[in-house]
C-alpha cells in the first residue's frame, strides 16, 4: 500500500532523482542512475518507489500549442455566486471538459478560479468565455487576460 508522502522523508538522492526527472522525464534509467550515482537497478528501485508514495505523479507532454491552431492563450478569474464545494467541484468538472481548458486553479481571494485556456482566435474566446463560462447559472463575474508568453521551469522547488 502506499505510503502517504507527507510522512515520508526524501533523502538526497531522491531529491536528484526527482530534479534530474523535473528537468528531463524523458531520461532513460540508466543516464538518471548515472547522473545521480546509483546502480540502474538500485535507481528504478528508487524511482518506483517515489511513484508508489505518489511523489512522482507522472509525467507531462509540453505542446506547441499554435501547432495545433491554438493561436491564442488566456487565464480567465472566475467568481462564483455560491462558495460551496459541490459548486465548485461541478464547475471544475464541467471546465475539464473544455477542450480549450488547459489547467484551472482553485483560488483564495476575489476570484475562486483561474482558468488557462487556448483558442484559436479572439471570437473563439469570446464564444468561449459567454458559452462555456458566463452562460452558467453560478458564475457572477469574469475577467479575462490575454498570455503573450508563457515559460515553464524545468527547475524542482526547493523548501
Amino acid at each position: 500500500m502506499p505510503t502517504d508522502p507527507r510522512h515520508r522523508s526524501l533523502d538526497p538522492t531522491d531529491i536528484a532523482i526527482l530534479a534530474a526527472l523535473y528537468a528531463d522525464a524523458r531520461l532513460t534509467n540508466k543516464a538518471l542512475a548515472e547522473q545521480v550515482g546509483l546502480s540502474p537497478s538500485s535507481c528504478l528501485e528508487r524511482v518506483r518507489r517515489l511513484q508508489q508514495d505518489n511523489i512522482v505523479q507522472g509525467c507531462s507532454l509540453h505542446v506547441d500549442y499554435t501547432a495545433l491552431g491554438g493561436h491564442i492563450q488566456a487565464m480567465i478569474a472566475v467568481r462564483m455566486a455560491k462558495q460551496s464545494r459541490d459548486v465548485f467541484d461541478r464547475f471544475q468538472d464541467a471546465m475539464l471538459e473544455q477542450p480549450e481548458v488547459l489547467a484551472i486553479f482553485h483560488m483564495g481571494g476575489a476570484n475562486d478560479f483561474q482558468i488557462h485556456v487556448t483558442v484559436s482566435d479572439t471570437m473563439h474566446l469570446r464564444d468561449f468565455v459567454f458559452n462555456g463560462i458566463t452562460a452558467l447559472d453560478d458564475v457572477v463575474h469574469v475577467e479575462t487576460a490575454l498570455v503573450y508568453e508563457h515559460k515553464v521551469s524545468k527547475r524542482l522547488p526547493s523548501f
